[in-house]
């Protein structure tokens, strides 16, 4: 059980005939669990603390109250009226799933926001010698990429297909149509506009898909003599701006389905439609998408159309906002991963040589599991 004083109960309180239960904590801040709530969470409805359900929500019945409850040496005893046992809470762990508004917001993973600022100082990476040897070097690496949405790694080996072993320390690869690994390299007949010289504009990768590639590792093996750089711009801070500098615009493209698409002849015809910015329940950004080359028509009333273009534009110029970018040249051995619901990536045109890249895609739910684990252990 935790021991730090906030997870300590001071006192209790049965409110609203014993539909809630007041917890007020030991440093001031004051829960309300509602009876249905606590009965759906006994402890010994679950195998284990954290483990699955032992019961269904019908199960329950349409009305249960708090009887009694009381602060012991074990936890917090909770008596209902429709269950004949008592149930034992661990006050650490309700707290932790605590229902009051700030404990809700601490819960909120918030990220942190950034734009070419970013650059005044070292960006986030670290080295694979350290991340495969040491836990706590793994643990602080994934840690970067969950609160800037990217990070780097020095010192991978060029061997094809170390990509995928990168993966391997914390998830699974994500196999799509290019396989389990693919290589950016330029050819003489590009099927997509990445296996080219050309500079790549800000996008997010396989918007056509769903769900959509959450992460995306790209390794340089060969790098161009000259240009190449690699763009990175968080989409969050983006989409921030444009709903503080043009709220109007904000709104209408989250709420309007775009359809993307695309096809290799005779092999694949992908298709989704899903709004430029996601939004979740509560309104807070989930994904962005923006990739230009595979937008396909806008399904909308005519008169709809202008409104869209006008916003669609507003916020593709803050993407490519210098601003809003950071820019870094891969050298052959650097490896960078990035949240692909969340920031875009692109590059600046090449030539002088070979520029080859070996890129994977995986799922940030693996990662965030890693991340989760070391940090208990750590």
């Amino acid at each position: 059980m935790d021991t730090h004083a906030s997870a300590s109960p001071a006192s209790l309180a049965i409110e609203a005939e014993g539909a809630m239960l007041a917890v007020i904590w030991a440093d001031g801040l004051r829960s309300r669990f509602p009876a249905i709530w606590l009965a759906d969470n006994r402890p010994e409805s679950r195998y284990g603390a954290e483990g699955q359900r032992l019961m269904d929500a019908v199960e329950l019945p349409e009305h249960v109250a708090v009887r009694a409850a009381d602060i012991v040496a074990g936890g917090i005893e909770v008596k209902f009226d429709r269950f004949e046992r008592s149930s034992l809470f661990d006050p650490a762990w309700l707290r932790r799933h605590a229902l009051d508004s700030t404990s809700r917001a601490e819960r909120r993973r918030v990220p942190q926001l950034w734009d070419a600022g970013l650059a005044s100082r070292p960006l986030p990476a670290a080295d694979y010698a350290a991340v495969t040897s040491n836990e706590a070097a793994l643990l602080g690496w994934l840690r970067d990429v969950e609160r800037f949405g990217f990070a780097l790694l020095h010192g991978v080996p060029r061997t094809p297909g170390t990509v995928c072993d990168v993966v391997g320390l914390f998830g699974f690869v994500r196999e799509t149509n290019y396989g389990r690994l693919f290589d950016v390299v330029s050819v003489e007949e590009p099927l997509n506009l990445a296996f080219t010289e050309l500079a790549l504009g800000n996008h997010t990768d396989n918007p056509y898909r769903d769900p959509v590639p959450q992460l995306q590792l790209l390794h340089c093996l060969e790098a161009a003599g000259d240009g190449g750089e690699s763009i990175v711009v968080d989409g969050f801070a983006a989409a921030e701006r444009l709903s503080r500098e043009a709220p109007q615009a904000f709104e209408l493209l989250a709420r309007t389905m775009v359809p993307f698409r695309y096809v290799e002849p005779g092999a694949v015809d992908l298709r989704h439609a899903a709004p430029l910015i996601e939004l979740d329940a509560e309104g807070g950004l989930r994904t962005i998408r923006y990739n230009s080359r595979s937008i396909g028509p806008v399904d909308l009333d005519p008169e709809a159309i202008p409104n869209f273009y006008a916003a669609y534009r507003q916020l593709g110029h803050l993407l490519h906002d210098p601003a809003m970018s950071v820019g870094f040249r891969l050298q052959p051995g650097d490896l960078f991963i990035v949240d692909n619901r969340r920031v875009l990536h692109g590059r600046r045109g090449f030539g002088g040589g070979r520029r080859h890249l070996q890129g994977t895609y995986a799922d940030a739910d693996s990662l965030m599991s890693k991340l989760r684990v070391l940090a208990r252990e750590l």
